[in-house]
């Protein structure tokens, strides 16, 4: 179930990218028309910043670095227009990639391949064991918690456009709701997982959820996500005063 080198060679390249919309707040205001992020500006704003983007940032820019080394790599979405990217390897074989959700690896969607699996995996999703279930235009995967709670979702297989990507991107770049940071952390036994979910932070891996102190400032919160995510702290701030504007936060 696990991509070959070939895949892996790219895919390793965002290992330390966090899934955040601390950017696109930040960017909202700086932008005066188009709102999703060229290539160029999201490596820009990386090598300044230490940003990375949200899911559509991701998958665009993932799929830029496969075509750019001649791999064939598409955009899918979930119902809920969630974004991922399919690549296929030197053989042909697809592996669904989805750096929005923060996946520790590809992993092998051909149903018809011998090294296909239903069976609950490890490793490749931090905090969860994964299942797929690939059908011919959808795959289901269920995430299993160590506590033994599941939860399910549905990628569509159908290709979309790049020119639907950047339609779809553009509208959650304007859809400014509450602040998300994710981030893998890899240690030498396990990739455990950091999130920041609208002034709640905590850990997942597969001891367990363990949730850090609710901290009171914005500052106070920039330092926190800033130490984890790597991403600068005046940006942070400046992005959690936005949301604060949109949505204040107890």
């Amino acid at each position: 179930m696990r991509a070959t080198p070939d895949v892996l060679s790219i895919w390793r390249k965002f290992d330390h990218f966090p899934m955040e919309t601390i950017t696109k707040a930040w960017f909202f205001h700086l932008a005066l028309g188009f709102k999703q992020r060229t290539v160029e500006q999201m490596k820009s704003h990386r090598e300044q910043y230490g940003t990375s983007g949200n899911c559509f940032d991701l998958a665009i820019w993932l799929i830029h670095e496969f075509r750019k080394e001649k791999f064939t790599s598409y955009a899918i979405l979930t119902p809920d227009s969630h974004v991922a990217v399919v690549v296929l390897n030197e053989k042909g074989n697809r592996y669904l990639c989805d750096l929005g959700d923060q996946w520790i690896d590809p992993i092998l969607i051909d149903q018809k391949d011998e090294d296909y699996s239903e069976e609950f995996l490890d490793n490749f999703f931090p905090g969860a064991q994964v299942k797929m279930e690939s059908r011919e235009n959808s795959l289901l995967v269920t995430y299993r918690r160590p506590n033994g709670k599941e939860m399910n979702q549905t990628y569509l297989l159908n290709p979309i456009t790049d020119e639907t990507l950047i339609a779809e991107g553009e509208k959650t770049q304007r859809t400014l709701s509450s602040p998300l940071v994710e981030k893998r952390i890899f240690t030498n036994s396990s990739v455990i997982h950091w999130e920041f979910d609208n002034y709640i932070s905590f850990y997942s891996s597969m001891d367990g959820k363990q949730i850090e102190s609710k901290l009171q400032t914005i500052e106070e919160w920039a330092e926190r996500i800033g130490n984890v995510s790597g991403i600068d702290k005046k940006i942070i701030r400046d992005a959690l005063e936005v949301y604060s504007k949109k949505s204040p936060h107890n």
